[in-house]
């Protein structure tokens, strides 16, 4: 077995950006605190609300599973700070390019709660319309996201507009070519794109010790691309790298990378079981840096955390869970047929008769007889 970098030198370098330390105490760092000068109570507030409904979403959408209403569910339960943090740092003409567990980054884009869970539960090939949120459907392939988020930035650029484009994707992720590759192309043509790591520990139940002999953040500079390593438990200083970040790309700078420091504190998905590969006493000690408790102890410090903002918070999430689930039960079924919609945006022959070989299998649960139900569907919307 190699030897793996030790747990101390993982978590906190030098270089390593943190405004919040794990008591919600605030860390002077001048160079990075500028960049959240206009986050007030109000803001403060805000996020902290955003990080209890997407938890209070993400155990929703686990129980959906557990109860049979979801095939598969990707749970982000730890990560709510570095996907808020950055994507509450964007603007609406950004567009996003994730992996399957930006849930969080998806609702602040905007995106529909019932239309988070239409792909877990088999009712739609994808979520949601790109193009009205900012924001791709996720990418089951690992990585391949960031290439598509180098080509959008290559277009904005040769568009001659400042949006950017930001790619997320797992500790994982950069050990697969197609994320490799993308930075190769980014940095080559200085395109405006994020490269945002969710380092979470963990590749499914590879420990990110064992594939990286070096912090993620040290890979980037090998490209030429400028890297940040942010505590990604703490949402101010997530949301200031990637101000930062997004910044260096609108003045045409070129990408940076950006790796958020946090932890999965549930499943890779709930297909997994982490019981069998992650120490307790891990999980123990990164649940006291739990992203939720350390903004709450903040606003507690600051006079902020009223019994009526803590109500008025749970009732926001204790709504938002319902219509998850109310949507979720009430999705229609798709049509069999419709798997072949939308595969090609022109009528293809070996398409067509795939189509209505299936129509034949179809009708021949049929006692009736009738292939009116099963053919009447061609075109129909998934």
């Amino acid at each position: 077995m190699p030897e793996l970098i030790p747990d101390s030198d993982l978590l906190q370098p030098p270089d390593f950006i943190q405004l919040l330390d794990e008591d919600g105490g605030r860390v002077p760092n001048p160079e990075f605190d500028r960049w959240v000068r206009d986050i007030g109570a109000t803001e403060l507030g805000a996020l902290y609300d955003d990080l209890v409904v997407v938890r209070r979403l993400d155990v929703e959408a686990t129980a959906l599973q557990r109860q049979g209403e979801l095939g598969l569910w990707p749970p982000l339960l730890g990560q709510e700070a570095a996907q808020i943090g950055s994507a509450r740092a964007l603007r609406p003409d950004d567009f996003v390019f994730s992996s399957y567990r930006e849930n969080a980054v998806a609702y602040c884009r905007g995106v529909g709660l019932t239309d988070l869970v239409k792909m877990w539960r088999g009712s739609a090939q994808s979520g949601w319309d790109p193009a009205s949120v900012g924001m791709a459907v996720p990418a089951i392939i690992i990585g391949a996201q960031t290439l598509h988020a180098t080509g959008w930035a290559l277009g904005a650029q040769f568009d001659g507009v400042d949006a950017v484009a930001v790619t997320y994707f797992g500790d994982g992720a950069t050990s697969e070519g197609d994320v490799n590759e993308a930075m190769v192309f980014a940095a080559s043509f200085q395109v405006p794109v994020v490269f945002f790591c969710q380092n979470n520990q963990w590749a499914i139940s590879e420990p990110v010790g064992l594939q990286a002999r070096v912090h993620i953040a040290n890979r980037a500079p090998g490209f030429g691309i400028p890297a940040l390593r942010v505590d990604g438990n703490d949402v101010l200083a997530v949301m200031a790298a990637t101000r930062v970040a997004l910044d260096r790309a609108r003045s045409g700078n070129g990408p940076t990378f950006i790796e958020a420091v946090t932890y999965r504190m549930g499943p890779h998905t709930t297909a997994d079981d982490p019981t069998r590969y992650r120490d307790p006493a891990d999980l123990a000690a990164w649940a006291k840096r739990d992203p939720i408790l350390r903004l709450r102890r903040l606003l507690e410090a600051e006079g902020l955390f009223t019994p009526e903002f803590e109500a008025a918070v749970a009732a926001h999430a204790d709504a938002a869970a319902a219509e998850l689930r109310a949507g979720c039960i009430a999705l229609p079924d798709p049509h069999p047929l419709s798997v072949f919609d939308h595969v090609y945006t022109t009528p293809q022959a070996t398409l067509d008769g795939q189509r209505d070989g299936y129509a034949e299998y179809l009708a021949s649960f049929d006692s009736a007889g009738s292939t009116s139900s099963s053919t009447s569907s061609k075109g129909a919307s998934v």
